[in-house]
């Protein structure tokens, strides 16, 4: 075997060093709790602020009626009296709670509709298109339909909030599913797994990035699916959501509760964000040594 000269060897040794840093895992560099907080937070609060001001602004210019855009101040005062006689509490858990058990239901009917979507080539040809197609559909076309099934009741809700949840959460998986090295399910079955084993240890957690997303769009999505139908099924027994609540402002010719409302519903699908699928999505990119995503 030839003898490599110092130089060539010191080359050598430089390259492996540098291949063994690149396989070698990153040190934390996590940024501190403050300067998270900071960079999570201001920057809508500052958003927030710029959006008030020009609203300021233009309703001082009395560009439009009151009727049609009304002073910031005016929607503070319905809003905070919501808050005070505890409506809005009513409202949002109304809401919440129900967009909560259609989103799981959804999880529960999505995941495994994806996994044989994926993987059996006849299912996938057969309803692949229709669950791009239910996807596309607004969630409010089924409002009609679900109320003349249903009634008026939870079921009709439920059912509008499933449709809008499932397809994009199916497709979601689908679409992860689909991104995956082929040579890891192939590990798996020299390894002996089964396709039961092989879906939860191998194409779940490979698959979790694309999943994740199609999760979010399809919470995303039930919380639309759940406000269309709020707004039009409307009925003592069914309470009153958020949806409702808007209703209520378009009735009454109430500009400053119907703007109250959008705030509401908007600072819900927010915090739902904020709260729950960003911290997994972090997690998920730090699992996979993507720190500079963060």
């Amino acid at each position: 075997m030839p003898q490599l000269d110092r130089p060539a060897e010191a080359d050598l040794d430089a390259v492996g060093a540098g291949l063994d840093s690149l396989d070698a895992p990153v040190g934390d560099r996590r940024p501190s709790f403050w300067k998270r907080f900071a960079w999570g937070f201001l920057p809508p609060v500052l958003a927030l602020v710029l959006l008030i001001v020009v609203w300021q602004i233009l309703w001082a210019a009395a560009f439009w009626s009151e009727a049609q855009l009304p002073a910031p101040l005016a929607v503070w005062d319905e809003f905070w009296s919501r808050v005070v006689s505890g409506e809005v509490f009513g409202f949002v858990w109304t809401s919440v709670h129900r967009a909560a058990l259609g989103f799981v239901a959804g999880v529960l009917i999505g995941t495994p509709l994806g996994l044989v979507v994926a993987k059996v080539r006849v299912v996938r040809a057969a309803i692949g298109p229709l669950l791009t197609g239910l996807q596309s559909l607004p969630s409010v076309a089924w409002v009609p339909a679900a109320i003349l099934w249903f009634g008026i009741n939870d079921g009709a809700i439920y059912f509008v909030v499933l449709l809008g949840s499932v397809p994009s959460i199916a497709n979601g998986l689908v679409s992860g599913i689909d991104q995956i090295p082929p040579i890891l399910p192939r590990v798996g079955q020299v390894m002996g797994a089964n396709r039961l084993s092989s879906a939860r240890h191998i194409l779940l957690p490979a698959a979790l990035p694309g999943f994740l997303a199609g999760l979010k769009q399809g919470w995303a999505f039930s919380w639309r699916s759940l406000m269309a139908a709020e707004l039009i099924a409307l009925s003592p027994q069914l309470g009153v959501g958020l949806g409702a609540y808007l209703n209520q402002g378009s009735s009454l010719n109430s500009i400053e509760t119907v703007i109250a409302a959008i705030f509401l519903i908007l600072l819900v699908g927010v915090g739902i964000e904020l709260v729950v699928f960003r911290p997994l999505e972090r997690a998920v990119l730090r699992a996979r040594g993507l720190t500079s995503s963060l």
